[in-house]
Protein backbone atom coordinates (compact mmCIF):
# COMPACT_ATOMS: atom_id res chain seq x y z
CA UNK A 1 0.00 0.00 0.00
CA UNK A 2 1.28 3.53 -0.88
CA UNK A 3 1.69 6.08 1.52
CA UNK A 4 -0.58 9.06 1.28
CA UNK A 5 2.52 11.48 0.20
CA UNK A 6 3.37 9.05 -2.27
CA UNK A 7 -0.21 8.77 -3.60
CA UNK A 8 -0.83 12.45 -3.82
CA UNK A 9 2.58 12.89 -5.82
CA UNK A 10 1.35 10.25 -8.69
CA UNK A 11 -2.34 11.37 -8.77
CA UNK A 12 -0.41 14.85 -9.12
CA UNK A 13 1.98 13.59 -12.16
CA UNK A 14 -1.24 11.39 -13.51
CA UNK A 15 -2.93 14.84 -14.09
CA UNK A 16 -0.54 16.59 -15.22
CA UNK A 17 0.08 13.60 -17.77
CA UNK A 18 -3.50 13.06 -17.86
CA UNK A 19 -4.98 16.69 -18.09
CA UNK A 20 -2.16 18.50 -20.45
CA UNK A 21 -3.73 20.21 -23.25
CA UNK A 22 -2.28 21.35 -26.55
CA UNK A 23 -3.21 24.92 -27.47
CA UNK A 24 -5.00 25.14 -30.96
CA UNK A 25 -5.62 27.61 -33.13
CA UNK A 26 -8.32 29.55 -33.85
CA UNK A 27 -11.30 27.41 -35.05
CA UNK A 28 -14.15 27.46 -37.31
CA UNK A 29 -17.93 26.64 -35.74
CA UNK A 30 -17.65 23.04 -38.10
CA UNK A 31 -14.51 22.58 -36.30
CA UNK A 32 -15.66 23.47 -32.73
CA UNK A 33 -18.26 21.53 -33.19
CA UNK A 34 -16.46 18.06 -34.55
CA UNK A 35 -13.81 18.64 -31.56
CA UNK A 36 -17.05 18.26 -29.06
CA UNK A 37 -18.12 15.72 -30.90
CA UNK A 38 -14.68 13.53 -30.40
CA UNK A 39 -14.65 14.53 -26.63
CA UNK A 40 -18.31 13.36 -25.92
CA UNK A 41 -17.43 9.84 -28.19
CA UNK A 42 -13.99 9.84 -26.14
CA UNK A 43 -15.59 10.37 -22.53
CA UNK A 44 -18.38 7.74 -23.82
CA UNK A 45 -15.76 5.04 -24.84
CA UNK A 46 -13.74 5.69 -21.81
CA UNK A 47 -16.35 5.44 -19.81
CA UNK A 48 -17.22 1.89 -21.54
CA UNK A 49 -13.48 0.40 -20.91
CA UNK A 50 -14.67 1.22 -16.76
CA UNK A 51 -16.92 -1.01 -17.20
CA UNK A 52 -14.48 -4.08 -17.43
CA UNK A 53 -13.05 -3.07 -13.69
CA UNK A 54 -15.03 -3.44 -10.67
CA UNK A 55 -15.12 -1.28 -7.51
CA UNK A 56 -12.87 0.99 -6.66
CA UNK A 57 -10.87 0.58 -9.61
CA UNK A 58 -13.93 1.24 -11.82
CA UNK A 59 -14.62 4.46 -9.89
CA UNK A 60 -11.69 5.99 -10.64
CA UNK A 61 -11.56 5.20 -14.07
CA UNK A 62 -15.06 6.76 -14.19
CA UNK A 63 -13.78 10.01 -12.36
CA UNK A 64 -10.57 9.79 -14.65
CA UNK A 65 -13.12 9.65 -17.60
CA UNK A 66 -15.21 12.44 -16.25
CA UNK A 67 -12.21 14.41 -15.77
CA UNK A 68 -10.67 14.29 -19.22
CA UNK A 69 -13.87 14.80 -20.72
CA UNK A 70 -14.63 18.47 -18.19
CA UNK A 71 -10.54 19.30 -18.68
CA UNK A 72 -10.86 18.73 -23.22
CA UNK A 73 -14.33 20.87 -23.07
CA UNK A 74 -13.07 23.49 -21.37
CA UNK A 75 -9.94 23.48 -23.08
CA UNK A 76 -11.95 23.53 -26.60
CA UNK A 77 -13.84 26.32 -25.10
CA UNK A 78 -10.53 28.17 -24.36
CA UNK A 79 -9.20 27.24 -27.76
CA UNK A 80 -12.58 28.64 -29.68
CA UNK A 81 -13.14 32.08 -27.93
CA UNK A 82 -10.02 32.36 -25.65
CA UNK A 83 -10.74 35.29 -22.37
CA UNK A 84 -9.35 35.16 -19.03
CA UNK A 85 -12.85 34.04 -18.03
CA UNK A 86 -11.92 30.75 -20.27
CA UNK A 87 -8.43 30.22 -19.01
CA UNK A 88 -9.73 30.46 -15.54
CA UNK A 89 -12.01 27.73 -16.24
CA UNK A 90 -10.05 25.44 -17.73
CA UNK A 91 -7.31 25.88 -14.35
CA UNK A 92 -10.78 25.06 -12.33
CA UNK A 93 -11.58 22.18 -14.47
CA UNK A 94 -8.14 20.96 -14.01
CA UNK A 95 -7.91 21.41 -10.06
CA UNK A 96 -11.81 19.40 -10.09
CA UNK A 97 -10.60 16.21 -12.43
CA UNK A 98 -7.42 16.06 -10.29
CA UNK A 99 -9.31 16.34 -6.57
CA UNK A 100 -12.67 13.80 -7.81
CA UNK A 101 -9.43 11.16 -9.18
CA UNK A 102 -7.88 11.69 -5.83
CA UNK A 103 -10.80 11.67 -3.75
CA UNK A 104 -11.80 8.22 -5.44
CA UNK A 105 -8.10 7.01 -4.83
CA UNK A 106 -8.24 7.97 -0.96
CA UNK A 107 -11.23 5.30 -0.92
CA UNK A 108 -8.51 2.49 -0.92
CA UNK A 109 -7.26 3.59 2.77
CA UNK A 110 -9.09 3.44 5.86
CA UNK A 111 -9.29 5.56 9.02
CA UNK A 112 -6.99 8.42 9.74
CA UNK A 113 -4.46 7.66 6.26
CA UNK A 114 -8.13 8.00 4.15
CA UNK A 115 -8.91 11.38 5.88
CA UNK A 116 -5.77 12.67 5.82
CA UNK A 117 -6.14 11.61 2.11
CA UNK A 118 -8.91 13.33 1.73
CA UNK A 119 -7.93 16.58 3.49
CA UNK A 120 -5.07 17.03 1.36
CA UNK A 121 -6.94 16.20 -2.14
CA UNK A 122 -8.71 18.94 -0.95
CA UNK A 123 -6.27 21.58 0.36
CA UNK A 124 -4.60 21.06 -3.13
CA UNK A 125 -7.57 22.01 -5.02
CA UNK A 126 -8.81 24.69 -3.04
CA UNK A 127 -4.72 26.02 -3.76
CA UNK A 128 -5.23 25.17 -7.31
CA UNK A 129 -8.24 27.10 -7.59
CA UNK A 130 -6.50 29.96 -5.62
CA UNK A 131 -4.25 29.90 -7.69
CA UNK A 132 -5.95 29.65 -11.18
CA UNK A 133 -7.92 33.03 -9.80
CA UNK A 134 -4.56 34.83 -8.98
CA UNK A 135 -3.58 34.04 -12.51
CA UNK A 136 -6.84 35.67 -14.10
CA UNK A 137 -6.83 38.49 -11.38
CA UNK A 138 -2.81 39.25 -12.33
CA UNK A 139 -3.19 38.66 -16.20
CA UNK A 140 -6.05 41.41 -16.16
CA UNK A 141 -4.26 43.78 -13.78
CA UNK A 142 -1.56 43.69 -15.83
CA UNK A 143 -3.15 43.96 -18.73
CA UNK A 144 -4.55 47.02 -17.53
CA UNK A 145 -1.55 48.34 -16.29
CA UNK A 146 -0.45 47.94 -19.72
CA UNK A 147 -3.30 50.07 -21.63
CA UNK A 148 -2.94 52.87 -18.85
CA UNK A 149 0.55 52.81 -19.53
CA UNK A 150 0.31 52.93 -23.32
CA UNK A 151 -2.17 56.32 -22.77
CA UNK A 152 0.06 57.81 -20.57
CA UNK A 153 2.95 57.13 -22.65
CA UNK A 154 1.05 58.35 -25.89
CA UNK A 155 -0.31 61.38 -23.78
CA UNK A 156 2.94 62.29 -22.59
CA UNK A 157 4.76 62.37 -25.90
CA UNK A 158 1.79 64.52 -27.63
CA UNK A 159 2.99 67.20 -24.19
CA UNK A 160 6.46 66.81 -25.58
CA UNK A 161 5.70 67.25 -29.01
CA UNK A 162 4.02 70.64 -28.33
CA UNK A 163 6.40 72.04 -26.03
CA UNK A 164 8.65 71.03 -28.28
CA UNK A 165 6.78 72.98 -31.38
CA UNK A 166 6.18 76.23 -29.21
CA UNK A 167 9.86 76.58 -28.09
CA UNK A 168 11.01 76.06 -32.70
CA UNK A 169 8.03 78.50 -33.07
CA UNK A 170 9.22 81.00 -30.64
CA UNK A 171 12.57 80.50 -32.28
CA UNK A 172 11.61 81.50 -35.79
CA UNK A 173 9.90 84.68 -34.40
CA UNK A 174 13.09 86.19 -34.28
CA UNK A 175 13.89 85.50 -38.18
CA UNK A 176 12.19 87.78 -41.59
CA UNK A 177 9.10 86.87 -43.12
CA UNK A 178 10.22 84.44 -45.91
CA UNK A 179 12.75 82.61 -43.59
CA UNK A 180 10.20 82.97 -40.66
CA UNK A 181 7.36 81.08 -42.71
CA UNK A 182 9.77 78.35 -43.87
CA UNK A 183 11.10 78.02 -40.23
CA UNK A 184 7.23 77.82 -39.11
CA UNK A 185 5.85 75.24 -41.43
CA UNK A 186 9.63 72.85 -41.19
CA UNK A 187 8.60 73.17 -37.08
CA UNK A 188 4.97 72.36 -37.53
CA UNK A 189 6.13 69.47 -39.79
CA UNK A 190 8.59 68.16 -37.21
CA UNK A 191 6.30 68.92 -33.80
CA UNK A 192 3.08 68.93 -34.89
CA UNK A 193 0.22 66.58 -33.97
CA UNK A 194 0.94 63.15 -35.68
Amino acid sequence: MKTTPTLMRSVAMAACLLFAGTVMAQMSPIDYKASKARIKDDYSAGKKNCNAQSGNARDICVAEAKGKESVALAELENSYKPTLKTQYKVRTEQAEATYDVAKQKCDDLSGNPKDVCVKEAKAARTAAKADAEVQMKTTKTNADAKSDNKEVRTDAAADKRAADLKVAEEKCDALASSTKDACMADAKAKFGKM
